[in-house]
């Protein structure tokens, strides 16, 4: 991955269900510390919500840093279709997902990804599910269908690419963050 060929993409990280998530509090702050390290780097930040109308708006400590955010009512964040359209027309072909939960929208966006012939990469430690069973065999599934597992802080550095730059010291920064509790 680098900053011209790379999005990150947020799926479903919302309040309600987000709660639910083993660890929510920690996968709230490895998700925020994508979409910055992401707006430092100038990568393009996507964002889908499912069925906010019972699943409600997105946590507020991400909503504020993604700003307008697509419902959608399929798992598959290709409901969406839009969003990846503009990101092929720009000439990113990787993506960098993030989100809840991983055996259902995650999962399910991946596979319909990896068909379009994006190139998908899944931060293993900033995606949850409420079962750690469901987790541990999505990961597996995407893995066995083409998709790189990483984590947050490789994913940034990887971005990022070399030290010594203004946004490297940033980066820097993002990773030296002591996480919650």
């Amino acid at each position: 991955m680098n900053r011209g060929d790379t999005a990150l993409l947020v799926v479903d990280v919302q309040g309600k269900l987000v709660q639910l998530i083993p660890g929510n509090e920690q996968l709230v702050w490895n998700i925020g510390r994508l979409i910055d390290g992401a707006k430092i780097l100038g990568l393009p930040v996507l964002a889908t919500e499912q069925y906010p109308k019972g699943l409600g708006p997105t946590s507020p400590a991400l909503g504020e840093k993604l700003g307008n955010i697509p419902a959608k009512m399929a798992f598959s964040c290709g409901e969406c279709g839009e969003l990846f359209e503009e990101l092929g027309q720009k000439g990113i072909h990787r993506i960098l997902i993030c989100g809840i939960e991983a055996h259902v929208c995650v999962q399910q966006t991946v596979h319909d990804l990896l068909a379009a012939g994006f190139r998908v990469y899944l931060a293993v430690d900033a995606i949850g599910a409420r079962g750690r069973i469901d987790y541990e065999t999505a990961l597996r599934r995407m893995d066995s269908a083409g998709a790189t597992l990483t984590t947050v802080e490789a994913a940034l550095f990887e971005w990022c690419d070399v030290a010594g730059t203004p946004e490297f010291k940033q980066i820097s920064n993002l990773v030296k963050q002591p996480p919650p509790i």
